[in-house]
């Protein structure tokens, strides 16, 4: 008998240790959308994050829990001696080849893969290599941060940094660039990018209200198909263009620990009602 309760208890303090390696978070939210002059709407949402961690390693798994359980993300990522070991082993693109305007890749995409980082004593920088054999290197110097991927004629530079109280990011993707900026006057918090989008944040007698534009996006014609008659990995459908709106929106943290915002949007006169909380 004493054997038996001795072995409950290591078998206890075993499974409270696992226990005790697993994070969990989530959010939800409720949100009713008047819709302008559309017939209302109420949709939901509702998201799990499982992250076990032993020693050096960590999973992380991300559920969509709202519509059954989908399974939004399973990665990995440990460490062997200078190396860090970075596994996607979830497949997130699977249900995005669809023809509705919005640039979808014709092709079946599969972002799943691996990623090897190595922090060897090279200046301030890290070298990784991909399962594609996709060659990055990172790091910082002098508060600038800057990464250079290493693809078949599509390489792509990434570069931010804090200039005189200005957040600036910059990225240049196959030749495409975009910027952003961000910075604070007088309080409110104000945002610009090179799409023409300009976002101001600022408190308002206990809320935060936000007033975002969002510049017109052209229009894209879909990638046309080989001589071969098979599309590349990287075709995509036309791409829609966009009018240009503007939303406000007023938002309160309540002392119940959910947040309950209102959004209007000038495109289709609709005010939108959310209700969410974080865990």
């Amino acid at each position: 008998m004493k054997k038996l309760i001795a072995l409950f208890a290591v078998s206890t303090m075993a499974s409270t240790s696992a226990i005790a390696g697993i994070a969990l978070s989530g959010a939800a939210s409720v949100s009713y959308d008047d819709n302008g002059s559309s017939p209302s709407s109420t949709s939901y949402d509702a998201d799990l994050s499982f992250v076990g961690t032993a020693g050096g390693t960590t999973v992380t798994i991300g559920m969509d829990v709202d519509a059954g359980v989908v399974v939004t993300g399973v990665d990995m990522s440990t460490k062997i001696g200078p190396m860090t070991i970075a596994a996607d082993m979830h497949n997130s693109t699977v249900a995005t080849q669809n023809d509705d305007g919005d640039g979808d890749y014709r092709v079946d995409q599969d972002d799943t893969g691996v990623t090897v980082s190595l922090d060897a004593p090279i200046g301030d920088a890290t070298v990784g290599l991909d399962n594609s054999g996709n060659v990055s290197v990172s790091g910082t110097f002098s508060g600038v941060t800057v990464a250079h991927t290493i693809k078949n004629g599509a390489d792509k530079t990434t570069g931010s940094a804090s200039i005189a109280g200005m957040d600036i990011a910059i990225t240049n993707d196959a030749g495409d660039s975009t910027w952003s900026i961000g910075t604070t006057v007088s309080g409110v918090a104000l945002t610009l990018n090179s799409g023409n989008d300009v976002t101001a944040a600022f408190g308002l007698t206990g809320n935060t209200m936000t007033i975002s534009h969002f510049g017109a996006d052209a229009s894209a014609s879909a990638t046309a198909i080989q001589a071969n008659g098979v599309y590349a990995s990287d075709a995509k459908y036309s791409k829609a263009a966009a009018a240009a709106y503007t939303t406000v929106a007023i938002s309160r943290s309540l002392t119940s620990g959910a947040t309950l915002s209102a959004t209007y949007k000038d495109s289709d006169d609709s005010l939108t009602l959310k209700a969410a909380v974080a865990f």
